[in-house]
């Protein structure tokens, strides 16, 4: 398996070489209960919020890929972004690391945009995944 971060690198490194250039965005959201109706309602919002924040539209995504903690079983995140437009991106889904502690019913994304000047993303962390980022507090 290739981790995520090799994925990151090589995107940026092909970008980089054509002249485009490549931004990411974070984000994460926990839902309440393993249904699908949770998972889709809690993927919109996220995905909307982070269009929303970075004032970009789903056209400007070249690919999103999509974690979830291992009691996250009834669905696929990816499969509810088409509704919203992501019909172009590249849509992946995989299971986040399985660390003691660490946030249940968590849904997160990392975002690849395309030849967007966001010279500082805004990541959204929602619904009690602000924790995994205390450091994007806003004051």
């Amino acid at each position: 398996m290739i981790p995520v971060f090799f994925v990151v690198l090589i995107f940026k490194l092909y970008y980089n070489i054509k002249g485009d250039f490549m931004k990411t965005i974070r984000g994460a959201i926990t839902i309440k209960n393993n249904s699908e109706s949770e998972i889709r309602a809690n993927t919109l919002i996220l995905l909307e919020e982070i269009l929303s924040s970075n004032q970009i539209t789903a056209s400007d995504v070249e690919s999103v890929i999509f974690t979830a903690t291992k009691d996250i079983t009834k669905a696929y995140p990816a499969k509810f972004a088409r509704e919203i437009g992501f019909e172009n991106a590249t849509l992946m889904c995989t299971q986040e690391m399985n660390v003691e502690g660490s946030l249940p019913f968590c849904i997160r994304v990392l975002m690849f945009v395309n030849n967007v000047d966001l010279s500082s993303p805004t990541h959204v962390y929602l619904k009690g995944a602000e924790k995994l980022r205390p450091d994007l507090k806003k004051l």
